[in-house]
Parts: structure tokens; sequence; C-alpha cells
């Protein structure tokens, strides 16, 4: 498993946070997503073998935030 951290935009709310985390966790091979809206970051924890770190940005981008890997 690896752990990446993003940086979020375009969050509102806590309610914002929930969705990236129920809409990244669909995603085949997100075993875990915590979405902090205060600060505007997400951590993801997923199998590499079965998803890119770019599948887990574009499906933020699709849930309509932006997001961009901290690094």
């Amino acid at each position: 498993m690896k752990k990446i951290q993003l940086n979020i935009e375009g969050m509102h709310c806590s309610s914002c946070a929930m969705n990236i985390d129920f809409d990244l966790e669909d995603l085949n091979g997100v075993k875990t997503a915590k979405t902090s809206y205060a600060k505007q970051k997400c951590e993801v924890e997923f199998d590499e073998n079965k998803v890119t770190i770019e599948e887990v940005l574009e499906q933020v981008n699709k849930t309509g935030y932006n997001a961009g890997l901290v690094k």
C-alpha cells in the first residue's frame, strides 16, 4: 500500500470533504481517503497495482474539485 497527500482546492464545507472521501473510496484500489476541509488536504492509501496516482487525481477532479500532489 502507498500513501500520498493531496492539496484540494474548491471545498466549501465539511460535506465537500466527505464527498471526496466517498468518491475516492469507490475507486478500485483505494483503501482509505481522509479529507480535511480545515487543512484543504486529503490523505489517500491505495494499492499501486490497481490504481495510479493520476487516476486518484482524476477522480477528485471528476468530483468537482482541484487536486494536486503534495511533494
